[in-house]
């Protein structure tokens, strides 16, 4: 299948269905329905998904983030696309329509984190001019 047969598509709280088909790999785990209709009913939380056919075989998520006193930014969370779709340009085509998603909703920031040892996602980031910060994260488990 080539890339001009994936179509990138929004999901809205309609579209929850979408992810009920998801390649291995799209994802981090199993997508739960009930976190799924949770994410896409929040104002602000924005999906992106590749599909293949009938099947979602990649994603981006994101949130916007509204703050008193610094620009309004995207946090993007997570780009994922499953094993055999790989360097066929879908990461790209998630990021560049989330992107575009985030200033065209007033966006000043974009923002992504990835581990210092993924280099497929580095290159992807850099390549779209994204520069490396460093940054400390703390985890709290509540």
């Amino acid at each position: 299948m080539t890339t001009e047969n994936i179509e990138i598509r929004q999901l809205t709280s309609r579209d929850g269905s979408v992810l009920d088909c998801v390649a291995d790999g799209a994802f981090d785990e199993r997508v739960d329905a009930a976190r799924l209709a949770a994410y896409l009913a929040e104002p602000g939380h924005i999906m992106f998904v590749a599909i293949a056919g009938n099947r979602v075989v990649g994603q981006c998520a994101a949130v916007i983030h509204r703050h008193p006193d610094k620009v309004t930014e995207l946090y993007i969370d997570e780009v994922g696309v499953a094993p055999g779709f790989t360097r066929q340009g879908i990461a790209r085509r998630l990021l560049d329509e989330m992107l575009a998603f985030g200033k065209a909703a007033g966006c000043e920031e974009a923002w992504v984190g990835t581990e210092p040892d993924n280099h497929p996602a580095r290159g992807l980031y850099e390549s779209r001019g994204a520069t490396a910060e460093p940054f400390v994260m703390y985890v709290y488990k509540l």
